[in-house]
């Protein structure tokens, strides 16, 4: 073959040769890369098994590709996209275009578990050659659609993530909105990938053809001029592109290795597919990007070697399933221009009505036109096999083609814009559709061109439009985007959702909402009325808990323990986050398996602490209901705790503890085995700890009280469960702290215990009141005496005490310098204490103003003598005075009893238990207890 058409392209290699002597001043380096472009495109055209080549997205490509398909018909379509995606292409047609095919591994086995959830995608759009060749195989009888390249798994094989180092990001490529996130951090399959890879080559090409990104030029110098070529050239053409970016690329070792892995591995593929086919290599067609058709390893072509082994793959779980796709996203994803791909698919309207060529498009395709039944295409004619032309001559040295200028389009673009501004707040007006019309022309006038681009209307429209400021939330260069087709968001149609999404979609069904429907709804249950739609409310709680933020938020209405709703109003945007939600279907078949999956891998995470895990305790509670889980996860919560050595978790430790305990006190007849055993233990652990605690200095104050709340509010339980209250003394006795606060805190937990009275706690803080060196740390006492409501609420009373006699004692000089301090200290570490301490002060402080001249603090008024046990026996005879003074009221509740026995007269005396006296059983029984114990 290569004998047979060994003068294709000599008369470009002798020209070649003559510009490299003129520019390089003899035939050395830069001769052996001209002729070896022309090697290049010489060995793609002369293989026997056609090779396509395409660029990701191009209307160019696109239409060349329905063209060639209907001329060749071949049996057999390669495709480089990645192999184990094939079961996907055929649910494309319940989807709405642009969505991209997505394999998706939340577990990795054989990776590195930083790397998950690990993500591959191949975005389609309806503007692309991909595109074409699917939805011609799959709806033309008899014709099979073969994927080439390597596989999701293999993807991640051969990445060097730690190798690459991070690239900065690209000037050009649009604003990380919603929708240009629908592809998250995926990795993507780069379909026609076509961009130079040497920054210098880029830059030279930006800079003489006069253009601000790769987008515009590609669309100046390859789109138009290739819209109405013929197949050869365009093929040729694309050919020389790839070559030229391929052997003018840096010899990066790893991204060469992988792209020369990846052509190896598809002409492997394709050898072992028409050895097992039989099929003649004349009627296939081997879609592929450009770069990779100009190849030059030794497995290229249908006889080349068979030396390379694909290995295997790891045993990662892989799922597949479409996932919405968008403009923005592509772009952002492959680095393009912001608006390019939406100008790539005005364009590829326009050449369809220009060309008039017939593009496939799958049958039932979401979104496109209905037509009638389509008729079967008859096969093409066998053609003799030519010669291949050489068109690459021509085509370099023909002129450029002076394309008329469309006034009529352009003042219409310019017209629209202005109102499009002036919608987003401009104070535009039609001098400003005149100044971008005339501007349009005088910029492409500037770069060489006879028609203005999408490209010099946008800068033209931002030069006269836009001012100093954006007084939208869309500028001028958002807007022309969105007026030259917009930023197209494509979904995943029903019957290609994941079993979950359905799911749920099913169980929704009764809020009789557009849940495929972008944007927010609105959503009101009415439970008590209807009782059925307490099953919506169960599903939107769990996907608020699964689903990213803002896919079900809740306007009114909350779920707590113990309690059921009654009404709830819902805000939902499943439509906008159908990603997500097909990505959870990837992990199980129920939101209620997905939610169970995720609280274990909580609670048994490497770093899961007790505070976590009562967390996942609590969540499963709420949202699943029933034992099981939570009292296996209540059994972790009690092994992670054993095991603990810091008191970082003990304040969310109290919180859920307590919560959990009273919900289980109210709604089960007995406590659930694993929390009595976790507050048997925790009581036990946290009294080791409590020393060290108080004098750590990494131990924070609230902390510090958490776990003395913990102890003290668990007490009664604890000590039922067979705890001993030493212990508890012991540890608060080895206590001393030497900070002020936690000082202030052990005071307090001496009052709680008995070993310190009210009457010492007070004379200890008048002490500090009265020790000027002492003063200035004062502030921090009262901040110990505010976390000390926490374990021990009852000092409320006294910590007002506290504050008021410091503002009644000090003077200014001495008060006001700390007084900020003070605020700050109350603010940040007892804002959750402060209604307490709020509510106490009411209750002290008088109500009225007029009340506070009078007004004596209970702390300052006369105390009531304490009167002694001998005093007590003496004034014994005296009686009851206040009943003999009042005898109504016994009256009243004797007569209400039915009592009506006369009163009796006390006889003088010595007084004692009368109702000892008279029922003596009960003590001799005691007294006898007491004797043999």
């Amino acid at each position: 073959m290569s004998g047979t058409h060994e003068g294709t392209f000599d008369a470009l290699r002798s020209q070649l040769q003559e510009a490299a002597a003129t520019f390089a001043d003899g035939p050395d380096a830069l001769e052996s890369i001209l002729l070896g472009l022309v090697e290049d495109v010489d060995r793609a055209v002369r293989e026997p098994l056609e090779i396509f080549p395409v660029c990701h997205h191009s209307p160019a490509s696109a239409i060349a590709m329905a063209r060639r398909l209907r001329e060749k018909q071949p049996k057999v379509v390669y495709l480089e996209l990645c192999e184990d995606m094939a079961p996907l292409l055929t649910e494309l047609r319940n989807c709405r275009l642009p969505v991209a095919v997505q394999a998706f591994a939340s577990e990795t086995d054989g990776f590195p578990a930083d790397w998950a959830p690990l993500s591959v995608v191949a975005p389609i759009t309806e503007a692309s050659a991909e595109y074409q060749a699917i939805a011609y195989a799959l709806d033309t009888p008899d014709v099979e659609l073969v994927l080439v390249d390597r596989s999701s798994d293999h993807v991640f094989q051969w990445d060097a993530r730690a190798e690459v180092p991070t690239e900065p990001a690209d000037p050009d490529a649009p604003p990380a909105e919603q929708e240009a996130a629908l592809h998250g951090d995926a990795v993507g399959v780069e379909i026609g990938d076509l961009r130079p890879r040497f920054a210098e080559l880029e830059e030279h090409l930006l800079r003489h053809g006069k253009v601000r990104h790769w987008s515009e030029w590609w669309h100046q110098y390859v789109e138009l001029p290739l819209g109405d070529g013929d197949h050869d050239t365009y093929r040729q053409v694309m050919l020389l592109i790839g070559s030229l970016f391929r052997r003018l690329a840096p010899g990066e070792p790893h991204r060469v290795r992988v792209d020369e892995d990846r052509e190896r591995h598809m002409w492997t593929r394709m050898r072992e597919h028409l050895a097992a086919t039989g099929t003649d290599p004349a009627d296939c067609l081997y879609v592929c990007g450009a770069f990779h058709a100009s190849s030059r390893v030794a497995e290229f072509g249908v006889h080349g070697t068979d030396s390379f082994e694909i290995g295997p793959r790891t045993a990662t779980k892989w799922q597949h399933g479409l996932i919405p796709s968008s403009h923005s996203a592509i772009e952002a994803q492959f680095g393009l221009a912001a608006g390019s791909v939406s100008i790539a698919a005005t364009l590829w309207a326009k050449n369809i009505r220009r060309t008039r060529v017939k593009p496939y498009r799958l049958a039932g395709q979401t979104g496109a036109k209905k037509s009638g039944a389509r008729k079967a295409v008859p096969p093409a004619a066998p053609v003799p096999a030519l010669p291949p032309a050489d068109r690459l001559t021509g085509f370099l040295r023909k002129p450029p083609v002076l394309d008329r200028l469309d006034e009529a389009e352009l003042l219409g673009w310019s017209v629209e814009i202005v109102q499009a501004a002036r919608r987003n707040g401009y104070l535009a007006s039609t001098a400003d559709a005149i100044a971008v019309f005339e501007t349009s022309i005088l910029l492409a006038g500037m770069r060489d061109r006879a028609k203005p681009t999408p490209y010099d209307f946008q800068d033209a429209a931002v030069t006269c439009i836009e001012k100093d400021s954006v007084p939208g939330r869309r500028d001028v260069r958002r807007l022309v985007e969105i007026m030259l087709g917009g930023d197209r968001i494509g979904q995943v149609g029903y019957d290609a959702l994941p079993p979950l999404a359905r799911d749920v979609h099913d169980r929704l069904a009764p809020l009789n909402l557009r849940l495929q429907q972008r944007g927010v709804q609105r959503a009101l249950l009415d439970i008590s009325g209807r009782p059925e739609l307490e099953q919506c409310s169960d599903v939107l709680w769990m996907l608020r808990y699964l689903m990213p933020q803002g896919t079900a938020r809740p306007i009114m209405g909350e779920r707590k323990l113990g309690e059921r709703p009654i009404q709830e109003s819902w805000d939902l945007a499943l439509g906008t986050h159908q990603r997500a939600l097909i990505e959870l279907g990837y992990e199980g078949v129920s939101i209620e398996q997905v939610l169970e999956q995720r609280l274990r891998r909580k609670a048994y995470a490497p770093r899961a602490t007790a505070a976590t895990v009562l967390e996942a305790v609590e969540d499963a509670t709420l949202y699943l209901g029933g034992r099981r889980l939570a009292d296996e996860l209540g059994t972790r919560a009690l092994e992670v705790l054993a095991g603990e050595r810091s008191v970082d978790g003990a304040p969310e430790v109290l919180r859920r503890a307590r919560r959990l305990l009273g919900h289980y006190r109210t709604s089960e007849p007995v406590l659930p085995p694993w929390i009595e055993s976790f507050v048997k233990a925790g009581y036990a652990h946290y009294c080791t700890l409590l020393p060290t605690a108080f004098s750590d200095e990494d131990a924070t104050v609230r902390q510090v009280a958490a776990m003395l709340g913990f102890l003290f509010s668990m007490e009664g339980l604890a000590l039922s469960l067979g705890c001993d209250r030493t212990q508890l003394e012991l540890a608060v006795a080895q206590s001393h702290p030497q900070d002020p606060a936690r000082t202030a805190l052990l005071w307090a937990a001496q009052v709680h215990l008995g070993r310190l009275s009210r009457t010492e706690l007070r004379s200890r803080c008048d002490e500090l009141l009265g020790n000027p060196l002492v003063v200035p740390a004062y502030p921090r006492y009262l901040s110990g005496f505010l976390h000390a409501l926490e374990p021990v609420p009852g000092l409320s009373d006294f910590v007002v005490e506290a504050v008021s006699n410091a503002f009644g004692r000090l003077p200014d000089p001495v008060l006001l310098p700390w007084l900020p301090s003070l605020i700050t200290s109350l603010r940040a570490e007892g804002a959750e204490l402060a209604p307490l301490l709020i509510r106490e002060a009411g209750r002290i402080f008088p109500g009225r103003l007029a009340e506070l001249d009078a007004w004596v603090p209970p702390w300052l008024a006369q105390p009531i003598p304490q009167t002694t046990d001998a005093s007590r026996q003496a004034e014994g005879s005296a009686g009851v005075a206040l009943l003999a003074a009042h005898p109504g009221t016994c009256d009243a509740v004797a007569g209400l009893l039915g009592c009506d026995e006369p009163w009796q007269v006390t006889e003088p005396g010595p007084r004692g238990a009368a109702l000892v006296a008279r029922h003596p059983d009960t003590a001799t029984a005691l007294g006898a207890l007491l004797t043999s114990a």
